[in-house]
C-alpha cells in the first residue's frame, strides 16, 4: 500500500493549509489514520489521529484547537489553521494496523513519503 500525502507548501504565520492523504492501491476505510511530523534535527512526533469511522479524534497538545483531522470518500485531511513557525516540518500520513485511533507510531503499518510545510514568521 502506498500512501500519498499532499498539500504542503509555504505559508505565513497565521495562515492555513489543508493536507490530504490518499492510498494508491487500496483504501484504508477500516483503519485508523494518523498524521505525524518531523522538523529538522528533531524526532518524528504525533500530530493527530482519526478512527476508522471518525467517531474518535485525538490531537497533540501543540496543535489542539488549531488543526482538524477528518476523513471522507477514502481520503484523510488535516486542516491546519493559525499556523506558527514551529509547525514547520515534513508531515506524514500513516494507516494504522487496526480501526482505533492511536498516537503510538508503532501501531501504524503504512506510511506515506511526506509533504513539506514551511511557515514563515
Amino acid at each position: 500500500v502506498q500512501l500519498q500525502a499532499s498539500g504542503g507548501g509555504l505559508v505565513q504565520a497565521g495562515g492555513s493549509l489543508r493536507l490530504s492523504c490518499a492510498a494508491s492501491k487500496r483504501t484504508f476505510s477500516n483503519n485508523a489514520v494518523g498524521w505525524f511530523r518531523q522538523a529538522p534535527e528533531k524526532e518524528r512526533e504525533f500530530v493527530a489521529t482519526i478512527s476508522w469511522n471518525s467517531d474518535r479524534t485525538y490531537y497533540s497538545d501543540s496543535v489542539k484547537d488549531r488543526f482538524t483531522i477528518s476523513r471522507d470518500s477514502g481520503k484523510v485531511y488535516l486542516q491546519m489553521d493559525s499556523l506558527k513557525p514551529e509547525d514547520t516540518a515534513v508531515y506524514y500520513c500513516a494507516a494504522a494496523r487496526g480501526p482505533l485511533a492511536t498516537s503510538t507510531s508503532g501501531m501504524y503499518r503504512y506510511w506515506g513519503q511526506g509533504t513539506l510545510v514551511t511557515v514563515s514568521s
